[in-house]
């Protein structure tokens, strides 16, 4: 964080009715919305503050006061006083607005993200050269690239235990959505019922939706979905048992034998989504549904959570059967994932740089989970979910709540979502999901700032 107050052009006019306690605050305001005070900047103290402008100190703590009663500065013990906002400056409206995406514009804490930044780019640009340099194909592999499966199969038995092969089959997918979509028009019948995690991942329960299916909500608590309330009548189960989305818990060994017991009892299938099943850092991950049951599990992963969604493309783990089905189904539609995310991805795994940077997150995530979390509990906010992926939830107590924070919060220009956008029927539980991954480490910083003050003002 900077002080640049030397810069500030404020004036004060001494012998005017205004105080002079007033004319600084209104000084401070006007940097701010001029920008020569930026979100997160440092304020410097109320006595140095006081010595450079010639006044008392009384009168800047007054200032002070004043700011962050409304909400545009917030003091840290230790630390300082920070900007958290700035006042819109009123300009005339043009005639023609431009579309924009305002959501771009703010410091991005909404879960689900990858952290880009730390992607070695000179390793993803020799990925992306080598890829291109392979010959025009005339016909793709509905499979997907054979260095790709390779690539796919030695990466989930060395990060995630899973021994893809001999009894499953590995194929290439353009993401978990595309996945779930296409499995259910492969798979299922228009009208099977599914059950779903709730809250939970709603990309997915749109996919089965528009597949014609019908979608089951199940209630999870901290060790995820809730065995028994899954209804008798699904086809699929449809769950995150790694890290369950968006609530952050893990599901223990004996509710996975549960699951895997339920759908051996009843003859339906498991759809496991272990969209950031790598990123674990406390305790080495229990093992994959799909390795205690490959006959009923279909195993899910994804590029996306781990490098970049840029890349469109994930994989899936059934048994044979159910592969061949999928294959079927995409020689009839003339569909298939296309081959130049897997190329690259098959790049970055063959020259040792996936391994590489799996390390490199692992390493590097759990500092900025632990800011995260020592900012929100620094002012007395509970914090959920298992040290794994990159995102944790504040509860909170009420819709209202929920969106009182994340308008605050974008006023201040920080992004957030609340638990209300991941319900698939009705929402029964709040709070926000806050991403750590996204951010460059001084910008996430700045936004744990602003999102726990407006989060314990709620």
């Amino acid at each position: 964080m900077t002080n640049r107050f030397e810069e500030l052009p404020i004036e004060l006019d001494r012998s005017g009715l205004t105080p002079l306690s007033v004319q600084v605050a209104a000084g401070l305001r006007s940097a701010a919305a001029s920008g020569t005070l930026r979100l997160g900047d440092r304020l410097p103290s109320s006595r140095s503050l006081a010595d450079q402008l010639s006044v008392s100190r009384t009168v800047v703590a007054a200032a002070y006061d004043q700011l962050h009663a409304e909400g545009w500065i917030d003091g840290r013990t230790g630390s300082g006083t920070y900007l958290l906002a700035a006042p819109e400056i009123t300009e005339p409206r043009p005639t023609a607005p431009k579309p924009v995406d305002t959501t771009a514009e703010l410091l991005d804490l909404g879960p689900g993200a990858p952290c880009a930044e730390m992607i070695d780019r000179a390793a993803w640009r020799r990925a992306w050269r080598a890829a291109a340099d392979r010959p025009p194909r005339t016909r793709k592999d509905r499979a997907g690239e054979p260095e790709f499966r390779d690539a796919v199969a030695e990466h989930l038995l060395r990060h995630r235990g899973l021994s893809a092969g001999g009894a499953t089959v590995v194929l290439a997918t353009s993401g978990s959505s595309a996945a779930v979509t296409e499995f259910a028009c492969a798979v299922l019948r228009p009208g099977d019922r599914v059950a779903m995690e709730d809250p939970g991942y709603r990309r997915a329960a749109r996919g089965f939706r528009e597949a014609g299916m019908r979608v089951a909500p199940v209630p999870v608590d901290a060790e995820g979905l809730r065995v028994d309330r899954v209804p008798e009548d699904v086809k699929v189960v449809y769950c995150t048992p790694a890290h369950q989305y968006p609530l952050g818990g893990r599901m223990p060994a004996a509710r996975r034998v549960r699951l895997i017991e339920f759908a051996r009892r009843h003859g339906i299938l498991v759809i496991e989504d272990d969209y950031d099943g790598e990123l674990r850092y406390d305790t080495a991950p229990l093992p994959l549904l799909a390795a205690l049951a490959p006959d009923v599990v279909v195993h899910l992963g994804t590029t996306s959570k781990i490098l970049s969604p840029s890349l469109g493309a994930g994989w899936l783990v059934a048994a044979p059967g159910v592969a061949q089905t999928i294959l079927d189904y995409r020689r009839r539609t003339g569909t298939g994932p296309t081959p130049a995310g897997q190329l690259v991805l098959a790049e970055l795994a063959r020259h040792g740089d996936l391994a590489r940077h799996l390390r490199k997150l692992r390493r590097e995530l759990p500092p900025r989970r632990a800011l995260l979390v020592e900012e929100l509990r620094r002012r007395g906010l509970e914090v959920r979910g298992d040290d794994a992926g990159s995102h944790v939830v504040v509860p909170l107590d009420s819709a209202a709540d929920e969106a009182r924070v994340i308008a605050a919060a974008r006023r201040r220009g920080v992004y957030l979502v609340g638990l209300a956008d991941h319900y698939i029927g009705d929402p029964h539980s709040f709070g926000i999901a806050l991403g750590y991954s996204a951010l460059p480490e001084s910008a996430l910083g700045t936004a744990a700032r602003i999102a726990g003050y407006c989060l314990a003002r709620s």
